[in-house]
């Protein structure tokens, strides 16, 4: 029998491997006359070669994988029902039909083999029938397959673990991204199952993303952005938008070079541009633009996106947006800066506290803190930097992540529902 096409395998399974050994579950299947279009469920795309004998067919044949992507999250049902579902290539048996001469012994048929059809055409009516000589050989996949049918259906947990037995790790993980800001889950006192659980949590999501529709329609990072330019516009300060695409030669004049850490986390769209990864270039360039200018002190700030590489998920993110204030000119003094942050967390109802601390880009700051968790990081200069900006006039300023900010003021378990993300909208998941 000829293998089946990589289409007719993903078709079967419903599932796809990828080239690292991970186990993803298929979104979208679209096939050319020669390749194989596939989008998984946490967004990969792949373009495969419609192949029998390719890598990739192999791997769906055999149920070969490492390990299930986390961000397709693939339930433990389905795996099981990858697992146990073994194509004809694997069930098939090579038989191999011999003639022997009529006068021999004839050799018993083993137990496990199929017994052959011969054609009657094939059996001459002058002469005694004669008997065929079975040979069989199995394809060693068949004891992969003994193996993986006899796997049972639910996993064995034993220990102290017992009393989770009902949930899997990824069940969990996934009953959590469910959860609204004030709901809690005892995962060893549940009653529910993980089916009735999933789906009561995903009927309150779909309300709530109703509600929000039917009550303001605004989303809560763009809501907290406008917030904040309310206050700060009231308080004699003027908004501005600077590039988001900044020359290399700006983070190098605030003291990230090449040979700096930092500078291991900037995104490079060249050997001399980069997105930025801070706000504090295009406050500097417009003070010294309108120093002479505007009236004493020159009062500005910045909301938008910044870019770094992170690898810590927790509190960081790749893509943030900052709020950066800054006052340059008279009454620049510490008072002034730590009443202005209170003002400001005041108003967005967060409680905070202010310690001192150090930085590589600024030296001296003055850190904010919620918990154990950093809100900003403020500054009163002049530092020795500012001479490579042109400014020499005292200035004070802060740096506020708003993600943070959301977090915060929603109780979020993590950032990433605060953040420019398609899983979550205002903190409610949108993977239902």
């Amino acid at each position: 029998m000829k293998k089946k096409l990589l289409e007719s395998l993903l078709n079967d399974t419903d599932m796809w491997v990828s080239r690292t050994g991970l186990l993803h579950s298929i979104r979208d299947l679209n096939v050319s006359q020669r390749s194989v279009h596939i989008v998984t469920s946490c967004g990969e795309t792949f373009d495969i070669r419609n192949s029998r004998s390719s890598r990739s067919a192999r791997a769906l044949r055999l149920r070969k994988f490492k390990k299930p992507c986390k961000q397709c999250r693939v339930s433990d049902l389905k795996i099981n029902e990858f697992l146990q579902k073994t194509s004809k290539e694997i069930r098939t048996k090579h038989v191999r039909v011999t003639e022997i001469p009529s006068n021999s012994i004839n050799i018993p048929t083993p137990v496990h083999a199929e017994k052959p059809v011969v054609p009657l055409s094939h059996i001459p009516h002058s002469q005694p029938q004669k008997v065929p000589s079975i040979h069989v050989k199995e394809k060693t996949e068949n004891k992969a397959e003994r193996k993986i049918t006899n796997l049972p259906k639910k996993p064995v947990v034993s220990g102290s673990k017992a009393k989770d037995a009902g949930f899997t790790q990824s069940q969990k993980d996934r009953i959590v991204s469910l959860l609204g800001p004030d709901e809690m889950i005892s995962f060893s006192k549940e009653k529910r199952s993980f089916q009735q659980l999933e789906a009561e949590l995903i009927n309150k999501r779909k309300e709530d993303l109703r509600k929000v529709y039917e009550d303001s329609r605004e989303n809560l990072l763009g809501k907290l952005e406008r917030q904040i330019t309310e206050f700060f516009v009231e308080r004699g300060f003027m908004e501005i938008k600077s590039p988001i695409l900044i020359p290399f030669e700006y983070m190098e004049r605030m003291g990230v070079g090449e040979d700096t850490k930092l500078s291991q986390q900037i995104f490079r769209v060249d050997e001399s541009m980069c997105l930025r990864p801070m706000l504090a270039p295009g406050l500097y360039n417009y003070l010294y633009k309108f120093d002479n200018i505007l009236p004493d002190p020159i009062r500005i700030f910045e909301i938008g996106p910044c870019y770094r590489k992170e690898s810590d998920g927790k509190s960081h993110l790749e893509e943030f947006t900052m709020l950066n204030f800054c006052q340059m000119g008279s009454k620049c003094t510490r008072e002034t800066l730590i009443l202005l942050i209170e003002d400001f967390l005041d108003s967005l109802n967060i409680e905070h506290e202010i310690v001192s601390d150090n930085c590589m880009v600024y030296g001296e700051t003055i850190d904010v803190l919620h918990k154990d968790m950093e809100l900003s990081s403020a500054v009163v200069g002049p530092i020795p930097q500012d001479r490579d900006w042109g400014i020499n006039k005292p200035w004070i300023g802060a740096g506020f992540g708003l993600e943070r900010l959301l977090k915060v003021t929603h109780n979020f378990k993590t950032i990433k529902r605060a953040a420019r993300c398609e899983n979550y909208y205002n903190g409610i998941s949108t993977n239902l």
